[in-house]
């Protein structure tokens, strides 16, 4: 069986842009739904709606694959999943660690969807030593101790880190120097790595407060279409903080 650790995904030396690469997953999430129901062909249109993307983004995107689809028929399904699924790697056997397993590492190792996608969690590695040989998932829990083993003995290139934030730096240079050349992290902080490696951090407080941000600004919006006027604190407040030319401030807040 194929590893990671032997087989590379072709995106970069074929120059397909990264904003494409970010959205064939997308694309390949809206194909197995169709591929499942047993359609054989979906228009651009169609899958764009799926996708969450317009027509125009996704032939492009396309084209970057060679793919052009039909006129009047539109793309095959099951060929477009094979052919996602090459590009993205998909294909062969991805074996993954996951460091930290309390509630969110645990919660990963129970997900049911990465062996359908091409990815197998090799092993599940904690800094506890009461976690030792506890089975999450099916799979017994090891120590940290054993990391660099474990990457070696399973031939892994990819680390998924769900630690506490602290200890998220320490065990990301751990896997590089072991090895593992794509990180996940759900730690709350930011990590260095060298050129190389790339990580993708997932940072469920940022997307709440980004939502917060959009839904601070829609109430903001449907209380000035209510035609509320100001406060006359707050009118005052707006007023005085205009520059000399009564549209931006003279001097912005630190």
């Amino acid at each position: 069986m194929a590893t990671g650790r032997t087989h590379r995904p072709a995106t970069r030396s074929r120059g397909i842009p990264e904003a494409t690469v970010a959205r064939l997953p997308l694309y390949l999430r809206a194909l197995t739904a169709l591929s499942e129901r047993s359609v054989p062909t979906v228009s651009s249109e169609e899958l764009a709606a799926a996708a969450g993307v317009n027509s125009a983004k996704l032939r492009k995107d396309f084209s970057y694959l060679g793919s052009y689809g039909t006129r009047g028929v539109g793309y095959d399904v099951e060929y477009l999943v094979y052919q996602i699924s090459r590009e993205l790697g998909l294909t062969q056997d991805w074996p993954v660690v996951i460091v930290g397993i309390g509630n969110l590492g645990a919660a990963l190792a129970n997900y049911g969807g990465f062996a359908s996608r091409g990815f197998r969690v090799a092993a599940l590695i904690d800094a506890d030593p009461a976690m030792a040989g506890k089975p999450v998932a099916g799979i017994p829990v090891q120590h940290t101790d054993d990391l660099e083993k474990i990457i070696k003995d399973n031939g892994v290139s990819i680390g998924v880190i769900a630690t506490p934030a602290g200890a998220a730096q320490q065990v990301c240079d751990r896997l590089v120097a072991a090895g593992v050349t794509s990180i996940l992290n759900f730690a709350p902080t930011v990590l260095t790595v060298p050129d190389g490696v790339d990580v993708r951090k997932v940072d469920l407080s940022i997307e709440l407060q980004i939502l917060a941000f959009h839904e601070q600004r829609k109430a903001g919006e449907e209380t000035a279409a209510a035609g509320d006027p100001l406060p006359a604190a707050a009118a005052r407040e707006d007023s005085a903080d205009q520059g000399p030319d009564g549209d931006v401030p003279a001097v912005m807040p630190a």
